[in-house]
């Protein structure tokens, strides 16, 4: 494929050829011709040829002449060179780590600038955020590089708004004055200019999810008739919508990948994956290889990987069960190309994060607690004397339990095997996999993946155990079973000299034992992830940036804006001109080709000056020989 450095130069030929009666350089055979230079440097219709005798100077100025056309045409040689070398593969660096921490403040003044906001209207508050990018650069196979703005403070702009938009249900008619403010705070950061070539898109998530269709599309029809009344941004029916978890899964998965950089090409280091398209008339394509994700929050945990090979269902039941959480689509501007056609799995797992875990655990336990007593007529956790021995409290803890108004007595064992052993039934395994009523799970390529564990997964390895970062299941296994084993007096001590991390507080100390359990579950027992896998990270951030969902919706909404961009590039290119582009870049090489010519006809005019004043001697000396002969002639 020709190279964008090959069709600069396009039409460009360099040649120095040096004859003299020894040797032609060039051609290393013997020359029967004077001494000459020929040099060719402009289009190939452009030639520039000197001949050292012919131009009729002293040996001494010959030589001058010769050092001076080589000393041009190295010049001109360099300058070519420099572009070509310019053009080779430099060090990768990764420019979304140069991006992340970039804290400059957006400029505004630049024209070429475009902008979007996107509007998240969560369960207990709403966010915008402003993000802007430059042109895109034209290659099809690149996507927008999309930055979140910041203004003159070097801060992020984003502005936050409580309670949520699902309080509005009985009163939709005030959705739009309830968003007021954040829409106004993007107009002021958007310069007046972009406003109405700046999309706008409002999604709303959990809270609105719960609520019945007809409220949601009262709110929604006040935001798309009203709003437009006072701002003019591009703003439309389909830029307001409630979007399921399985969309803000994939958001937050391309919002991720994006970050780190999954979706460049890749360089020859990068890990590849070889993804099938899904059609049999094109083979597999080798990209770089994106990331997944897990999130384990309080009240849910999600999971999002993509899937690069075709699925073989065994049964329609299991194709029609993956419908719901498998996604595919297509991040490039150009529907007819699969290089960024992505096949996704996401679901999410209500009940499953953390917090909500271990209520489920508290909830059995004083069930089947209370439950044994009233059969074996035993006291076991009615008092603080017979506590029950809950194996996922530290050793020593003592805790209670209030359901119903009856309260449990717990008292700590700190004996992390068989709390794995208790909370492993909470997995609601299906046919050996965490399926909870028979969700489907795809398959993961464990010997070529990558994962990121966010919140729960970061917080259980950093907070307490401090080895947050690549996750190794020995040394996890081992410090949990420390910490666990560890009295309780002792954890508390160490939370007061400030031993654990700044964010660990008297809640986490009580729990964490459930809850590395928990999580130590979840990854091997429910994900059947191998012992052995060294390729999960646990993090809060990436690159020390929060990277929110909302990144990920707008490059996926605006996906088809480079369309405008490229067909820009095709008229210009197609059209037909002498100054284009790619021959103005070189603008060195043309003007060193121009000094050639110059010089070159200069030196003609000195050739036709010494062959004037050569004709004016020869005939002064035929004029002093016809008088010389005249005299002698004479009586």
């Amino acid at each position: 494929m020709e190279s964008a450095d090959d069709h600069l130069l396009q039409g460009f030929i360099l040649e120095v050829r040096i004859q003299t009666p020894e040797r032609d350089f060039l051609t290393a055979a013997p020359a029967s011709s004077p001494p000459r230079i020929t040099l060719s440097c402009l289009p190939a219709s452009w030639y520039c040829s000197v001949s050292l005798l012919s131009i009729g100077c002293a040996p001494r100025q010959r030589l001058l002449l010769l050092l001076l056309l080589l000393t041009s045409a190295l010049l001109l040689l360099a300058s070519h060179q420099r572009q070509l070398w310019g053009s080779q593969p430099r060090p990768r660096v990764n420019k979304y780590l140069s991006l992340a921490e970039s804290m400059e403040a957006t400029n505004v003044l630049n024209p070429a600038l475009n902008y979007g906001v996107v509007v998240d209207c969560g369960s207990s508050g709403s966010r915008v955020f402003v993000y802007y990018w430059p042109p895109h650069n034209g290659n099809p196979h690149t996507l927008l590089d999309i930055r979140q703005m910041r203004d003159r403070d070097y801060k992020p702009v984003v502005k936050k708004i409580k309670p949520g938009i699902s309080t509005l249900a009985s009163r939709p008619t005030q959705a739009s004055v309830y968003l007021q403010p954040l829409l106004s705070f993007a107009a002021a950061h958007v310069p007046q200019s972009k406003h109405k070539e700046t999309p706008l898109y409002i999604l709303c998530t959990a809270g609105m999810r719960l609520l019945p269709d007809s409220q949601q599309a009262a709110i929604l029809d006040d935001l798309v008739t009203d709003v437009p009344l006072e701002f003019d941004f591009l703003f439309s029916r389909s830029h307001a919508e409630v979007i399921s978890g399985k969309q803000e899964g994939v958001y937050a998965w391309i919002g991720i990948n994006f970050v780190l950089g999954r979706f460049d090409h890749a360089d020859e280091e990068d890990a590849t994956v070889e993804v099938s398209t899904g059609s049999q008339s094109q083979p597999p394509i080798s990209r770089r290889r994106t990331v997944g994700i897990m999130d384990m929050g309080g009240a849910s945990l999600q999971i999002a990987y993509e899937v690069p090979n075709a699925i073989t269902f065994s049964s329609p039941q299991e194709e029609e069960a993956a419908k719901s959480v498998l996604a595919e689509f297509n991040l490039g501007c150009d529907v007819e190309r699969t290089q960024h056609v992505y096949r996704v799995y996401v679901t999410t797992f209500l009940g499953f994060g953390g917090n909500m875990a271990r209520q489920r655990y508290e909830d059995h336990v004083v069930n089947s607690t209370f439950a044994k007593n009233r059969f074996l007529a035993a006291q076991t956790g009615l008092s603080e004397d017979k506590p029950y021995l809950d194996p996922c409290l530290p050793l020593g803890m003592s805790d209670t339990v209030v359901r119903d108004n009856r309260t449990l007595f717990l008292r700590g064992q700190g004996d992390w095997s068989r709390c794995q052993e208790a909370v492993r039934p909470f997995l609601g395994l299906h046919n050996g996999t965490m399926s909870p009523q028979g969700v489907y799970q795809a398959p993961i390529n464990f010997s070529n993946s990558e994962f990121y564990g966010f919140s729960e997964f970061f917080y259980c390895m950093e907070d307490v155990l401090r080895i947050g970062g690549q996750y190794d299941s020995g040394r996890y296994s081992q410090a949990a079973k420390d910490y666990c084993a560890t009295r309780w007096s002792t954890l508390k001590q160490r939370l007061d000299d400030q031993l654990f991390s700044q964010q660990a507080d008297i809640s986490r100390l009580r729990y964490q034992c459930f809850k590395s359990a928990w999580m130590f579950e979840v990854l091997h027992s429910g994900f059947r992830f191998p012992p052995d896998y060294r390729s999960l990270k646990t993090a809060q951030l990436v690159y020390d940036k929060e990277v929110q969902w909302t990144l990920g919706a707008i490059l996926f909404k605006t996906r088809f804006l480079p369309l405008r961009d490229l067909q820009q590039e095709t008229l210009r290119q197609n059209h037909p001109g002498w100054l284009r582009p790619s021959f103005v870049y070189n603008h060195h090489l043309f003007s060193l080709c121009v000094l050639v010519v110059v010089l070159a006809i200069l030196l003609y005019i000195l050739r036709l000056r010494r062959i004037h004043q050569r004709e004016l001697r020869q005939a002064e000396v035929l004029d002093l020989l016809w008088a010389e002969e005249g005299e002698a002639l004479l009586p």
